[in-house]
């Protein structure tokens, strides 16, 4: 057995569940280095001290709620801000940290970079949910947290006039943060949607996944429910020119605009095939058995890109020699 040395100035790895870190820790030993392991479920800073040295890496995720740390966002918004002011690189930093948990603000910024977006009305309050879906017309409408992850909490209504009833009712789903959103379905003609997964705010891959009815489409294995597995789940596959080059451009400055290095970008396709951005996850997980069959490995991609940016921003000076 290899122990990996932690370098001189290490890769840490911001994060709140440790299931979703194996793939990375595989790479991190692919390339003969370890990382350390900066868990935020809990802890304490003291804010007039020095941080560790070395790179940054937030894997916060919004869904952190789900497993009982209810405020682990929200210590590592400080903690990142508490990097930052004192210069340390900070990948998905505080940027990226402020949108994980507010897809309004996500879908804003989309539109700012010239991003499609679903329509969406965010609203504050039954009352206002209930407003804003008597003035939403016929059709189908999604309605959804505003701070979810992984999918969770995300409902599809064929008619308007059920959410205002359930929300008059008191009987909607919240969000943890009190916002809803009431979204436009698209509707595909196959009822897959598609996931670009960016590196370094590059593209990497995308994959289709067939949705098999579901919202949870959280890629990475230990995510996938029981249910799923039984009727065969979500099917992700890796694909090529899923995205035309203009649509992947404004994806690219949207990410370069909001401060994201790596992320899961998720659209859907209407039936005349013009794509739509709903969802963004920066806390991104990816698909081992998509992975292995395209023959890619983003965990390995991601340490690289991780390992090549602590080198570039945390190398040493060099020191001119004089020659006299």
């Amino acid at each position: 057995m290899i122990d990996h040395m932690i370098p001189e100035h290490p890769i840490h790895v911001i994060h709140e569940n440790p299931e979703w870190l194996p793939p990375f820790a595989r790479a991190f030993a692919a390339r003969g280095e370890a990382f350390v392991d900066l868990d935020l479920s809990d802890g304490a800073i003291d804010l007039a001290a020095e941080p560790p040295a070395g790179l940054f890496y937030n894997r916060m995720s919004a869904s952190a709620h789900s497993r009982g740390h209810r405020y682990s966002p929200e210590y590592a918004a400080a903690v990142i801000a508490w990097l930052e002011a004192h210069g340390r690189p900070v990948i998905n930093g505080s940027g990226a940290i402020s949108l994980e948990v507010n897809k309004a603000a996500q879908l804003a910024k989309l539109k700012r970079a010239g991003v499609p977006v679903p329509r969406t009305v965010a609203a504050l309050g039954d009352a206002k949910v209930a407003e804003a879906a008597k003035l939403w017309g016929e059709g189908p409408v999604i309605v959804k947290p505003n701070r979810g992850g992984k999918g969770l909490g995300i409902q599809l209504f064929e008619d308007a006039r059920e959410v205002v009833e359930r929300a008059a009712s008191g009987t909607l789903q919240g969000s943890i943060d009190g916002i809803t959103l009431l979204q436009d379905y698209i509707a595909t003609t196959d009822g897959s949607v598609t996931r670009a997964e960016f590196i370094g705010g590059k593209l990497f891959y995308a994959v289709r996944i067939d949705t098999g009815g579901t919202f949870e489409l959280c890629p990475a294995d230990v995510c996938a429910p029981d249910e799923a597995e039984a009727t065969g789940g979500p099917v992700f596959t890796v694909v090529e020119n899923a995205l035309e080059k203009d649509f992947q451009a404004s994806i690219e400055r949207f990410l370069v605009e909001a401060g994201i290095d790596i992320a899961g970008v998720e659209f859907a396709r209407d039936a005349q095939g013009r794509p739509f951005v709903y969802d963004v996850n920066t806390n991104t997980n990816y698909n081992p058995d998509a992975e292995a069959a395209a023959g890619v490995s983003a965990p390995q991609a991601l340490v690289d890109y991780l390992i090549r940016e602590r080198n570039r921003r945390l190398a040493a000076p060099k020191v001119a020699v004089s020659r006299g």
